[in-house]
């Protein structure tokens, strides 16, 4: 796919057909996140891909909004080291950007995959924090739910150009 084609066709896929992803698929998806850019190149990134089914269904078990995690391949959780970077603000959008580059890669790649937010949620940050035992300085910001598509989303027009601005409000 062209780059912007990609762009325009993403569509968040919550339903899965159960089918494996290979497993140099998310070599692909991770060297995606990590050519994201950073602030200050500090790259303060860390991933965890999920694949036990017990942890698939733990965490779709802990918020309403995951639920489609019971039936995903596999997600991964995007966090961020404060060691690496001391401003949350810019570990949060450098995780961001990192996140959105695996969803295009994941659309690139024939995958459905959804963006669930976590960070600034407490609860969804402590649920993520406790049931894989990180270390205080890392900050789960992000989950991406992955799969084969078991659905068919059409591509809304989400171009507004109310929203643009040109050298003032």
């Amino acid at each position: 796919m062209e780059t912007l084609k990609t762009i325009l066709s993403r569509r968040s896929i919550r339903k899965y057909s159960g089918k494996d992803i290979p497993e140099e698929h998310y070599e692909l998806l991770l060297r995606a996140a990590m050519y994201a850019p950073s602030a200050r190149n500090r790259q303060p990134w860390h991933f965890i891909i999920v694949g036990d089914n017990k942890l698939l269904l733990a965490l779709a078990d802990s918020a309403s909004a995951w639920n489609m995690l019971s039936h995903a391949s596999r997600a991964i959780i995007v966090c961020g080291d404060k060691y690496t970077e001391d401003a949350e603000s810019f570990l949060i959008q450098d995780c961001s950007a990192a996140t959105q580059n695996i969803l295009l890669a994941a659309h690139e790649l024939g995958l459905g995959a959804v963006w669930l937010g976590v960070h600034p949620r407490e609860d969804r940050v402590k649920t993520i924090s406790e049931l894989f035992k990180l270390p205080p300085n890392i900050i789960p910001v992000s989950m991406i739910s992955l799969g084969y598509p078991d659905e068919e989303r059409q591509t809304e027009e989400r171009y507004l150009s109310e929203r643009i601005h040109f050298d003032k409000w």
